[in-house]
């Protein structure tokens, strides 16, 4: 991926202050997003599939065995669980769906029961599947494919030069080969970082050109949400302004890629997230993230119409290759799914009950005409919380 400015000219951009010259880099790296991607959005959805009780030592993570902090903690999901989290995703209006597990890899069992999983979403959602399980090798990543992923997750976290700041469980090295796994599979590559956590602005730009000679189809950006009992726990939030600047920095820096805010947003941006969007953003994650709430969906599609952005779900999402993706445009008026599903005569009338159907295409059931119900996922009663009072002394920073 060819950057659009060199690492001076980014370095120099990162010394900016003024909200003044930080609104004018806004405006250019606006410039960019439309010329390449035009009205199109990419907004996601997520479901922490198997939490808690990870074994690696990732400093900004309360799910580490070795983070005194609360988590919620519960086994692998199983695969009617995911496909509740995937409807309720698309009820939201996401247009992909990823389903991600703690720690660096999965058992036998687990990765079966993950598959399962990502079928049932591909047989009964327009969703496009994401994978994020840590490593994989060229084996799974096929398998992924076969049972209908299209894209994996596997971030970089930040520059190699901090990364020992960051683990030092979890090589590096590594974090590499599963991404070259993912692309000799055929599979599209999702690979960002997190912002703030004590890296230097030149370690910054360094991330942002190691991501752009890796080449990703997708780059998620986090801004560091300090959990207490983390190695990261006591820092402060990002200023806004300042991570508003650096969006727009990675944008011209990666300019083809589709570009994502994800965790922290909310609490680090607050009133600057539309301005954030206006500095480049393809979409955010919607609703949840992994341990930590987000924003209400309905908020979030109206932060990007705001700017003139179309944040509808495609019919053939799932099929087909939107603008999002790099690969093609679709024609014609963008259809109202959901006004089509509340019209479709098979769904039941009023106080009738759904019965069940082995059509793959049936609508989820609904008390009367106009109204759609959605059946969501209970974490009440899936989620048990426990804290981890001795965690076990980790290695950070040695």
């Amino acid at each position: 991926m060819a950057p659009l400015i060199t690492r001076e000219e980014a370095l120099e951009l990162g010394e900016i202050e003024d909200h003044g010259e930080i609104e004018a880099l806004v405006e250019r790296a606006w410039r960019v997003r439309l010329e390449r991607f035009a009205d199109s959005t990419d907004m996601c959805s997520l479901v922490n599939a198997k939490s808690g009780g990870c074994a690696e030592d990732c400093g900004f993570c309360a799910q580490s065995r070795f983070a005194e902090a609360d988590t919620p903690m519960h086994a692998m999901m199983d695969p009617a669980q995911v496909l509740e989290h995937a409807l309720a995703a698309e009820a939201a209006g996401a247009h992909r769906f990823c389903m991600v597990t703690q720690g660096q890899g999965l058992s036998k069992r687990d990765f079966e029961k993950y598959l399962e999983g990502v079928r049932l979403v591909s047989e009964h959602t327009n969703l496009k599947r994401c994978a994020s399980i840590g490593h994989i090798s060229s084996a799974r990543a096929a398998a992924l494919k076969e049972a209908g992923i299209q894209r994996v997750h596997h971030n970089v976290e930040t520059a190699a030069s901090y990364y020992h700041e960051v683990t030092t469980t979890v090589r590096y090295e590594g974090r590499l080969r599963t991404i070259q796994a993912v692309r000799e599979a055929g599979l599209e590559t999702c690979v960002g970082g997190i912002l703030n956590l004590g890296e230097t602005r030149e370690q910054r730009v360094e991330m942002a050109f190691e991501l752009a000679a890796i080449d990703p189809t997708s780059v998620p950006i986090n801004l560091l949400n300090p959990r207490p009992g983390t190695k990261f726990g006591d820092r402060e939030l990002i200023d806004p302004w300042e991570a508003v600047k650096w969006v727009a920095i990675f944008r011209l820096i990666l300019p083809e890629a589709l570009f994502r805010l994800c965790g922290g947003r909310v609490e680090n941006l607050g009133e600057l997230q539309t301005l954030a969007v206006k500095a480049g953003l393809n979409g955010v994650m919607m609703g949840n993230f992994l341990t930590t709430l987000g924003a209400e969906p309905e908020e979030d599609r109206t932060m990007f119409e705001m700017h003139g952005l179309n944040v509808a779900r495609q019919p053939d999402n799932a099929e087909h290759p939107r603008p999002d993706n790099r690969s093609g445009w679709l024609s014609g008026e963008t259809p109202d799914v959901v006004g089509a599903l509340l019209d479709d005569p098979r769904r039941p009338a009023a106080g009738e009950r759904a019965g069940t159907s082995d059509r793959d295409d049936d609508p989820p059931p609904a008390s009367a005409p106009g109204e759609l119900k959605v059946r969501l996922w209970d974490p009440s009663t899936q989620l048990r919380y426990r804290a981890k009072r001795r965690a076990p002394v980790a290695g950070w920073g040695d």
